[in-house]
């Protein structure tokens, strides 16, 4: 018998397949399955369904993904990468 983990599991996985992983690629920060800026739209709603709320664990998350980013592109004005990895998210969800 399957229980409700081992179903959870197998649904997350096609799942995973269907969307894809909008993952950023380093070091160019762009997103490994549209190529789109880093996070892109799918990636937005993924980012904000997974911390459902927590605004601060989302901030504390990008910011570890904009100091990596601010290193890997030293060229970019850190504001546009900041502009690009935080200022999409809303003030209040």
């Amino acid at each position: 018998m399957i229980g409700p983990p081992e179903r959870w599991y197998r649904f997350a996985a096609r799942r995973r397949r269907r969307i894809g992983v909008h993952v950023p690629a380093h070091p160019s920060y762009r997103c490994r399955d549209c190529g789109a800026a880093w996070p892109c739209a799918q990636a937005r709603i993924c980012l904000l369904i997974s911390f459902q709320g927590d605004r601060v664990g989302l901030m504390v998350y990008l910011a570890a993904h904009l100091a990596r980013a601010l290193e890997e592109l030293p060229d970019t004005h850190p504001a546009l990468i900041a502009g690009q990895i935080l200022h999409w998210v809303p003030r209040r969800y």
